[in-house]
């Protein structure tokens, strides 16, 4: 059997999904730049998709890289 995981932001209510928190956000994304599923973070849909949406706007304004792989 295995333990299921609990969504980091429902058990803590003083931590916020803003976009301009790359400390935050980094932890979502792989070394490869790509957003890490909730399956594997844990998180419930609704911080999931909030936690996706700020990755991207953090993305647009170059404050996340869009992949950091390089040739």
């Amino acid at each position: 059997m295995f333990r299921r995981k609990v969504c980091r932001f429902c058990a803590d209510k003083g931590l916020r999904i803003d976009y301009k928190d790359i400390k935050v956000l980094s932890q979502f994304v792989t070394e490869r730049g790509k957003i890490t599923p909730s399956r594997i973070t844990g998180n419930c849909a609704r911080h999931q998709r909030e936690l996706t949406v700020a990755i991207k706007r953090a993305r647009d304004v170059a404050l996340l890289p869009f992949s950091t792989v390089k040739s």
